[in-house]
């Protein structure tokens, strides 16, 4: 791979991912094994005007050692070195980078009981601090491969093929592998901009999922939650970012006790370190009541009920079949990719911010939406060539969003 390419990506990461603004710090955090792209982003940042730039090495080994050995007094709750990060946060405002890169198989086989346990009770102390800071930073996450990660996605390659594949299919899918990286993300940007004032136009009440692997689900969506999509701004001093590198979605919160019905998966889901295969959930009055898959179902079972509204949904996310995702016919074995395949849904945490005037709000009257609050959030794929989504507006109008899983408004 020619390292222009990868420098000019690393770029479109730091301008365009998080922003980095002159004088603002960033927080990158990513594997040790892929130290030289991390070096590659912090020139960027500086290169860009950043103060300084702090680096937090993640290790999948490390973790399970972690999760095998210790303590889960000592590892479910934030000590002092971890608040202190957070405080720093609130009062700083700087740019998050989180590389992608793990082996989605790293945590197979851990004490799965004792890993949901500390991840529950941590994530709920973390989303504690992280309200007071969520929305006055920019943050992104963007994918480089590690060697276990591309010989899931390439078993029959070598391993420095294996890399290269994935990292090349990782440059095409974000738009960095040819052209200027920045200005196609422009273009992209602008083109999901125009599909979500289409959505918003339409004041839908309603969405109503069929397709023939069984999907027949109704979401009912909340009036003055909007869609989104693209890239968003920091609440206070309007700096523009883009979260997801890459994303296809125009996204929405729904009503968190009003979905009803059943919905099939099309992707095997990438959690905990398990594969969860051929799965269905069923809704009433919201809540997740019935959970069955061929493969992986404890787990999924233990990522909706173990944590605190996890068995609602928080998300519902339209994205055509034909995005360069899908079109690739390779499971990425990554959430961040496999969810720009196809529509998507998502169990737990929703979007307060996705409320009109949510900058304008008090944070009582954005209690008062019935959105789900949770410490968790987890997207699964729904979308196939046979999905239809057929929208109900408030006065009670028809209008097909998608037909056979693409875009028909």
């Amino acid at each position: 791979m020619k390292r222009e390419i990868i420098e000019n990506y690393a770029k479109l990461i730091v301008k365009t991912g998080v922003n980095v603004q002159k004088g603002q710090e960033v927080f990158i955090t990513g594997s040790i094994e892929v130290i030289d792209f991390i070096r590659l982003v912090t020139k960027e940042c500086y290169s860009a005007g950043a103060s300084r730039v702090f680096v937090d090495f993640t290790d999948t080994e490390l973790e399970r050692l972690n999760i095998a050995y210790g303590d889960e007094e000592n590892f479910k709750h934030l000590n002092e070195m971890e608040i202190g990060k957070q405080e720093h946060f609130i009062k700083n405002h700087p740019c998050r980078i989180f590389i992608e890169s793990d082996d989605p198989d790293a945590l197979k086989g851990i004490d799965q009981n004792k890993y949901g346990r500390i991840l529950s009770n941590k994530s709920k102390e973390i989303w504690a601090y992280r309200a007071k800071w969520d929305d006055e930073c920019q943050w992104c996450i963007a994918g480089f491969p590690s060697l276990k990660w591309a010989k899931k996605v390439y078993p029959n390659l070598e391993d420095e093929e294996a890399k290269e594949a994935l990292l090349e299919l990782i440059l095409k899918v974000s738009r960095a592998f040819e052209g200027d990286p920045i200005e196609n993300w422009k273009k992209h940007n602008d083109a999901l901009v125009s599909h979500m004032n289409k959505l918003n136009s339409l004041n839908l009440r309603k969405l109503h999922y069929t397709s023939k692997k069984g999907t027949d689900l109704t979401v009912t969506l909340i009036p003055d939650v909007i869609f989104e999509a693209g890239g968003e701004c920091t609440k206070t001093k309007k700096i523009p970012f883009q979260p997801n590198i890459p994303t296809e979605e125009c996204f929405t919160s729904p009503d968190k006790f009003k979905t009803e019905g059943i919905v099939y998966a099309t992707k095997p889901l990438s959690l905990r370190g398990e594969i969860v295969e051929d799965f269905y959930l069923r809704f009433h009055e919201g809540k997740i009541i019935e959970v069955h898959a061929k493969k992986g179902e404890q787990v999924l079972k233990d990522a909706i009920y173990t944590n605190e509204n996890g068995c609602y949904l928080g998300e519902c996310a339209l994205v055509p079949i034909d995005s360069p995702i899908n079109q690739t016919n390779i499971l990425f074995f990554s959430t961040l990719y496999d969810e720009n395949a196809s529509c998507h849904l998502a169990f737990g945490k929703a979007f307060p911010m996705l409320i009109k005037d949510y900058d304008m709000k008090t944070s009582e009257e954005i209690k008062a939406y019935p959105l789900n609050d949770s410490t968790t959030h987890v997207d699964f794929m729904i979308g196939d060539e046979t999905l239809d989504i057929v929208g109900t507006d408030r006065d009670g109008k028809e209008i097909l969003i998608f037909k056979q899983g693409r875009w028909a408004i």
